[in-house]
């Protein structure tokens, strides 16, 4: 394999086959041509002079793409939508005189690009589901271990494993949700001709407007779509490239900030992402096991929420009816999101089935931070059992400062409790102030909180079971 040439490293070290597949050439002008049969088809049903053989000649050749033919009309006419009628042509010399009678180059370049972009979407949902069910066992598992909540990446209230991991599952849900609303919006472009007006089409059935309707409605069953877009330019607006883009990006975000709490948490060394028998961490350092997994998931992430920008600027400069200015950046922007957010999801789903949790550590932290917190419960315990409350406050706030420089100038453990152990002003006993301690009553409804959303998240997962169990290789 020739390697003197640029090779896009979303195809060759991230994305899926699959998502792949979607933006290759041989999906891309097979679309084209159903789409110039669907129109050859629709426009004989509606009574033009085209033939059942001139039909079954275009279907015969419909996925035999003779790209050498079209690359050399290409480069001779600078016109790729026109050098690929030529070379379909070749190949159905008696349908070529029908072959996109009527239409513009956007009846193939945009009703494509509508089409490639459902089955993106769809691809990206089921992905998407795919992540809400692995960060579901996640936090049902769980759902009672408590840990430190950080706010500020300062130590607070302490949470639950699970409970934090809802907070994940809810942002994709809100992606998902908004990724329906856009899929369920998608309509074909139709055929409107240059200007949208569908002028040629309403000459070539004799000013029967009915007619020219009918066409678009009969086109869009057969490439499986219930609506058109109802008025239009020579192209869709591109603000629908615009919305879908935007759908990327919010879940761009979700990954970002997955990824960015999976990689402090495993600074602190409470969780790992999967990491292989034979993986280096680091060239350098033998012993790292650096966070790989969820960087590049921030890395792409970072690529697909600036790669929003494309469509907005592109919706905001189109000229009247068309402007080709369009063009060149949809090629790259739309199918590279698309790729960027594939690989992002299935890194999430790889990370989510396979990260490693340390209870040990978690608790490790809660008790360093704990004594402080529980400095509230303790007074108040003690107040009720007959204890001065500003003498008791007083005790806290001096025992409180001497532990906190123990902590911080000699690295020392914190010894808060103890320290409240021996001080007779507050009559506690270890059994007392283990009760008070335990980490379970500093949680509040973490745990509940987390099942009743668990409970709602099953629905949905349910609602989508036909979308589960898919395969996802994260690559090099």
């Amino acid at each position: 394999m020739s390697s003197d040439r640029y090779e896009n490293p979303l195809c060759k070290r991230y994305a899926g086959r699959e998502m792949q597949g979607i933006f290759s050439d041989d999906h891309k002008f097979t679309v084209w041509r159903r789409l110039w049969v669907a129109l050859a088809e629709s426009q004989r049903e509606l009574g033009l002079d085209i033939s059942l053989a001139q039909i079954d000649e275009m279907k015969r050749n419909v996925s035999n793409i003779n790209y050498d033919a079209a690359e050399r009309k290409e480069k001779e006419i600078r016109h790729d939508v026109m050098a690929h009628i030529y070379a379909y042509g070749l190949q159905c010399p008696a349908a070529k005189p029908i072959i996109h009678l009527g239409a513009t180059s956007s009846y193939v370049g945009d009703n494509c690009e509508i089409i490639l972009t459902r089955e993106a979407l769809l691809r990206v949902k089921q992905l998407l589901v795919n992540a809400v069910a692995a960060l579901y066992a996640f936090a049902d598992r769980y759902k009672g271990l408590p840990t430190l909540a950080y706010t500020h990446f300062q130590p607070a209230q302490p949470t639950t494993v699970g409970k934090r991991a809802t907070l994940w599952i809810q942002d994709l849900l809100l992606d998902l949700e908004q990724l329906d609303f856009v899929l369920s919006g998608l309509k074909l472009l139709g055929c409107k001709g240059t200007t949208g007006t569908g002028a040629s089409f309403l000459e070539l059935f004799d000013g029967d407007h009915g007619k020219v309707k009918e066409l678009e409605r009969k086109i869009a069953a057969k490439m499986d779509f219930a609506q058109v877009y109802p008025v239009s330019g020579q192209t869709y607006s591109r603000k629908v490239d615009y919305y879908v883009l935007s759908v990327l990006s919010g879940i761009a975000q979700s990954a970002y900030k997955f990824s960015g709490d999976v990689r402090l948490l495993s600074h602190l060394k409470e969780v790992d992402e999967p990491f292989e028998d034979g993986q280096v961490g680091s060239s350098a350092m033998a012993y790292k096991r650096n966070p790989m997994r969820c960087e590049r998931m921030a890395s792409l992430a970072r690529y697909v929420m600036t790669d929003a920008l494309n469509p907005a600027l592109t919706a905001g400069v189109q000229w009247f009816e068309r402007t080709l200015d369009d063009s060149a950046n949809k090629r790259i922007s739309g199918p590279e999101a698309f790729l960027a957010a594939d690989a992002i999801l299935s890194l999430y789903i790889n990370v989510a089935e396979g990260i490693s949790v340390y209870p040990k550590m978690s608790e490790k932290h809660l008790n360093a931070e704990l004594p402080f917190m529980a400095t509230e419960n303790i007074l108040m315990y003690c107040v009720k059992k007959g204890g001065d409350r500003q003498e008791l406050h007083e005790a806290i706030r001096k025992h409180s400062v001497e532990a906190s420089k123990r902590i911080k100038l000699d690295g020392a453990d914190n010894d808060l409790l103890q320290r409240i152990l021996d001080d007779p002003v507050f009559g506690i006993t270890r059994q007392e102030l283990d009760h008070l301690t335990a980490a379970e009553n500093f949680t509040g409804r973490a745990r509940e909180q987390t099942e009743e959303f668990l409970g709602t998240v099953k629905k949905i997962i349910d609602g989508h079971r036909s979308l589960l169990g898919v395969q996802v290789s994260v690559q090099v």
